[in-house]
């Protein structure tokens, strides 16, 4: 007997999905491209019920006819069928099999790469908003659940209702009476499956859940970051005792489930055992009275097992079909985002950029619009679900649990910075080959200017031209292409130092990368290494230092040699020499360049063709050194305490 269809009610949660006739029609497109193995299977089905159905028969055959007669060439003759049929039964369902994983791997294939092209279009406020928690059970949860819906629910619920009426044509013209009766007991099976399935569900919820707490655990104290705190505070006994506890939830909710399971499968045996003795009841009474062979009663037994199995099947498949559609739905969500950076239709492709920027009275918010962000979905058992991991407290309220782009702006001096528009009528220019160093206190909007550049932003209002051209009128690729930029908070992949460093050029040769690597001051470093350029980083380049990681990233954008380059040049918190090593590199990065420079030292300001001094998202001053010293303005404020006592 088949009880899929109540567990996956088991499972659904709170969902309660609308399928329409427009979700159908586009859910079916995903399966356009496999129509033939589609009807394969249906073929497959067709076959493989047909031959059930011969096995009872010959069963009735065999005790009604062969063994009376005792004719036993007719008894081997029924004995090979027997065997026979299995086999090719068996044979089938591998060819079933086979052309249902095709079509299942297929449909997973095509989500997966719609979806993930979609997310590279995505802007970069689309992520500063959304979990990647999220993102990830988009590409894997959902997509095998849509996956499901063509490969298995929908194959499932043709299967069982083909079976149905073949199993009850064949019962009708056995006996049409013992049909009835077997029918009748149905709403016994919809109404234990309803009441249990609610049960076992809730069971099932805490059980995702409680699993999800000591997986979120596992995560935070087993990861580099979390072992080397647990270690320094010496938390260890602390948090084994926190471990236990989560296990212990897991292991106690996972008895009572499979006890409360093993319930709900007893009950329904008891309610299938009421039909079969009432069968069996009446057909043996037939069976006295002359009208009723012994034969048939057997065959009729069998066929009836199969009944209920195939009824029940049924009777969940509705919410089986719907709990699938909530994933297509939450598929689609994601490819019918729209872009917030757009590239226009006929774009410009940037050749031979010369680098000159300007920016022209550029006003910008990080305004979040609901229309481009994911809803928020409640998923039972989902790490990503799990916000305050050690203390599991409640999570707060809005979107996410996520503060709004806006309030992160200037949270780091938030009595002078704090403000709802991050850039305010901004306006300079910069020369090819020009170098603009950009100064102002931590949230005055420095940061938010270069993302700007590369267009991982759009403005609000105002224009930022490069050459000439509006950002927006340029081919994203070749915007790319003429814009190199290092930010402070350097990613490198976990991989080889190669393989990091050519992401900036594919079809690097040795010499280029060797070439990139020297001149920021990385070569010797890396020559040093047991495996040279192919030594692994680690995660998120863990296992190099800050100035290691800062230096490839510098050679990274050395070797993608682009026309303007847009960097974060913070140094604070490197050692001496490395800090040495970068600021050496940088002077060779920038040399014929066209440079935005967050600086930080007083070399980079000292050599900057132009100075921009920001505060609260204007820009307030402009000017070399010597000019804004002059001025007695927010510069002088800030070269007296961040800047005049370092020596250059």
């Amino acid at each position: 007997m088949h009880y899929g269809g109540w567990f996956q009610y088991m499972r659904s949660g709170d969902e309660k999905p609308k399928v329409t006739r427009q979700l159908l029609l586009r859910v079916l497109t995903y399966a356009r491209g496999y129509w033939w193995h589609i009807a394969g299977m249906l073929a497959t089905i067709l076959l493989t019920t047909g031959l059930s159905l011969l096995t009872p028969l010959i069963f009735r055959n065999m005790i009604d006819v062969v063994l009376p007669a005792k004719d036993v060439n007719r008894l081997v003759l029924l004995g090979v069928a027997l065997l026979f049929i299995p086999a090719l039964t068996g044979g089938i369902n591998v060819i079933q099999r086979r052309l249902n994983a095709t079509v299942g791997e297929g449909v997973i294939y095509d989500l997966r790469s719609t979806l993930f092209s979609q997310l590279q279009r995505m802007s970069l406020r689309f992520f500063t908003n959304t979990k990647s928690g999220e993102l990830m059970s988009r590409l894997n949860n959902d997509v095998v659940g849509a996956q499901n819906a063509i490969s298995n629910t929908i194959v499932n619920i043709v299967t069982n209702l083909i079976e149905a009426i073949a199993l009850l044509a064949v019962m009708l013209t056995l006996e049409w009476r013992l049909t009835l009766i077997s029918i009748l007991i149905l709403p016994l099976f919809i109404i234990a499956a309803q009441r249990l399935g609610v049960v076992l569900r809730d069971i099932a919820r805490k059980a995702m859940d409680m699993n999800a707490q000591m997986n979120a655990h596992m995560g935070e104290t087993l990861n580099i970051g979390g072992a080397l705190l647990v270690k320094l505070f010496g938390r260890a006994f602390e948090e084994e005792q926190r471990f236990r506890e989560r296990a212990a939830g897991v292991r106690d909710i996972g008895i009572r489930r499979a006890v409360v399971g093993s319930s709900f499968f007893v009950i329904f045996g008891l309610i299938t055992a009421v039909g079969t003795a009432l069968v069996y009841g009446l057909g043996g009474w037939y069976v006295i009275q002359g009208s009723f062979t012994v034969g048939t009663i057997v065959a009729f037994g069998s066929y009836l097992g199969n009944l209920y199995g195939t009824l029940q099947g049924l009777a969940g498949a509705p919410v089986e079909f719907s709990t699938s559609m909530v994933s297509f739905e939450r598929v689609f969500e994601i490819i019918d985002l729209p872009h917030d950076i757009v590239e226009k239709k006929d774009a410009l492709v940037l050749t031979n950029a010369q680098g000159e920027l300007a920016f022209e009275n550029i006003n910008f918010k990080y305004a979040v619009n609901e229309n481009t962000m994911l809803k928020e979905v409640k998923r039972y058992g989902s790490m990503a679900d799990v916000t305050a991991v050690m203390s599991l407290t409640e999570k707060p309220k809005g979107k996410n649990g996520m503060k709004d782009a806006e309030s992160i702006v200037g949270e780091a001096d938030p009595k002078s910075q704090a403000r709802e528009v991050a850039l305010e009528g901004v306006s300079f220019t910069a020369a090819p080959g020009q170098l603009i160093a950009l100064v102002g206190p931590s949230g005055a909007g420095k940061t938010t200017l270069t993302y700007l550049i590369p267009r991982l932003y759009d403005p609000t209002s105002g224009v930022i031209r490069i050459d000439g051209h509006d950002l927006r009128d340029v081919t994203l690729d070749s915007l790319a292409a003429a814009i190199g930029m290092v930010t402070q908070e350097t990613h490198l992949f976990h991989d080889t130092i190669r393989t990091n460093l050519t992401y900036a050029k594919m079809d690097a040769t040795q010499a280029e990368i060797e070439s990139a690597a020297r001149a920021a001051n990385i070569h010797d470093f890396v020559m040093g290494l047991p495996d040279t350029y192919d030594t692994i980083v680690g995660e998120r380049g863990y296992r190099l230092s800050g100035g290691e990681k800062q230096r490839v990233a510098l050679a990274r954008v050395i070797l993608k040699n682009p026309r303007i380059l847009v960097l974060d040049e913070a140094t604070s918190s490197l050692d001496s020499e490395s800090e040495s090593l970068i600021q050496d590199a940088l002077k060779r990065v920038m040399a014929g360049r066209t440079s935005i420079v967050i600086a930080h030292r007083l070399s980079t300001i000292l050599a900057a063709d132009l100075i921009l001094v920001m505060d609260r998202g204007k820009i307030v001053e402009r000017g070399t050194h010597d000019e804004l010293l002059a001025t007695g303005g927010l510069y002088s404020q800030l070269y007296e305490t961040q800047f005049r006592g370092e020596r250059v």
